[in-house]
């Protein structure tokens, strides 16, 4: 009985690699869908993607925590994933960089851009965090902004 339970279980691990492969073979990618994706949006340094960055950031420290605190200068910019879980999910990159803020700290933000995070999802749009500024009491990026990260 115990080697037939053995032989059931060594065949069953065997076919896991051929099941995990044939489902990854059926992968859409979103830019085939009904309502494709593609993948068209922003690099890490655009200039558009950082003044969305820069005044969303005082929007949010003026609506919130009634905080004059801007973002001034963005340096340091780099890419650190793009689809990082496959061609699957809406196109996003990942960045990270260094935020000089008007009271002359230097932060780290993590930022991402998403395909279909417009007004209407007609268009790109972003989500940052600014290390130490996540002041929400939930921390909505987790600490050290932790989810604003692939």
């Amino acid at each position: 009985m115990r080697a037939a339970l053995g032989a059931g279980l060594v065949l069953l691990a065997a076919a896991q690699p051929a099941l995990a492969r044939s489902a990854r073979e059926e992968i859409e990618p979103a830019e085939e869908r009904t309502f494709p994706f593609n993948a068209d949006i922003p690099g890490c340094q655009d200039p558009s993607v950082l003044e969305k960055v820069s005044s969303r950031f005082a929007e949010k420290e003026a609506k919130f925590w009634n905080s004059s605190l801007t973002i001034v200068a963005i340096d340091r910019i780099e890419r650190t994933a793009w689809r990082p879980w496959g061609l699957d999910y809406y196109p996003r990159r990942f960045c990270s960089a260094t935020a000089t803020t008007s009271d002359g700290v230097r932060r780290k933000i993590d930022y991402s851009v998403r395909e279909s995070l417009g007004l209407l999802g007609d268009q790109w749009g972003v989500e940052f965090c600014v290390h130490g500024l996540d002041r929400d009491l939930s921390y909505a990026y987790a600490t050290a902004c932790r989810m604003a990260r692939p």
